[in-house]
């Protein structure tokens, strides 16, 4: 199995998974009811036997506990006020009813997914660290699906950096920096995903940008990162996590600290702004 240049970190294609990847890849679309597999777990993939160790620790949270925790998130982020734009601006700019219709269904699957690994993550940094808990325990019924569950739209191709315009690739680059602190390594894939139409970006640019430079992004982040810190050790009693190799739980568990203090909770938060800008 081949890694992925264009990505920022090692991470096995989708396309080319195989065995016991490609099942796994699988099982996490179909519980997510998602097309494409976040680059967390792609990322994971790539190190002997922790996709599995991660993925079978947490799947019992995403089948039920996580999608409440998740919809508590959505609902409890502080988001700045903004101006949403309006259908003649998006009109005037070229994005047709289709194109705006694909637009929708990235962002509400990367809302769904980056709110659901907000919690389940944080839950297992929550398990791993043995933080003292300070929270009720969340007592939650399994089989209740809390919240809208986006329809399973195939999204397009994940346009690599490599093959970008110099100025959209900038673009990107900069959306990317909004929002976070310390961390612009990690490009979040939402981004490479909404590539596809150069002007949408350009618009989020100009909602994005004062946000980012008085501070409002920054303390959207925070905010976000500390409700799924909050629901993480709410969930944490949940999991129960077998054993694997001490070197490679400690590089997953140093990924995963990474992707949810930074991409994770970045774009939960950024994204769900970037959806409530879009006219209803």
């Amino acid at each position: 199995m081949a890694s992925v240049p264009a990505d920022p970190v090692p991470a096995i294609v989708e396309a080319e998974a195989e065995g016991s990847t490609a099942a796994i890849f699988a099982d996490i679309r179909d519980t997510l009811h998602v097309d494409v597999v976040n680059l967390i777990w792609r990322h994971l993939a790539t190190m002997p036997g922790a996709l599995d160790w991660v993925w079978s620790t947490l799947k019992p949270l995403y089948l039920g506990p996580a999608l409440a925790a998740a919809d508590d998130v959505r609902q409890g982020i502080a988001m700045p006020a903004i101006v949403r734009m309006s259908e003649d601006t998006l009109a005037a700019a070229g994005l047709d009813g289709e194109a705006l219709t694909t637009i929708r269904d990235i962002l509400d699957s990367y809302y769904h997914t980056n709110a659901l690994a907000l919690v389940a993550f944080s839950a297992f940094l929550s398990c791993i660290e043995g933080a003292e808990e300070t929270l009720p325990r969340l007592a939650v019924d399994p089989n209740i699906i809390v919240g809208r569950v986006p329809h399973r739209a195939a999204l397009p191709r994940l346009t690599p950096i490599s093959e970008m315009t110099p100025s959209l690739a900038k673009l990107v680059d900069e959306l990317n920096c909004f929002g976070e602190d310390s961390d612009t390594a990690l490009v979040a894939s939402m981004y490479r995903h909404l590539s596809h139409w150069p002007v949408y970006l350009a618009l989020t640019r100009t909602l994005l940008a004062p946000l980012h430079h008085n501070g409002d992004l920054h303390r959207l982040v925070v905010g976000t990162r500390r409700l799924g810190e909050d629901h993480g050790r709410r969930l944490s009693p949940l999991l129960s996590m077998p054993a694997l190799a001490q070197q490679t739980a400690s590089e997953a568990v140093a990924a995963v600290r990474r992707f949810v203090t930074h991409p994770i909770a970045r774009m939960t938060g950024v994204c769900g702004l970037m959806r409530g800008a879009l006219p209803h």
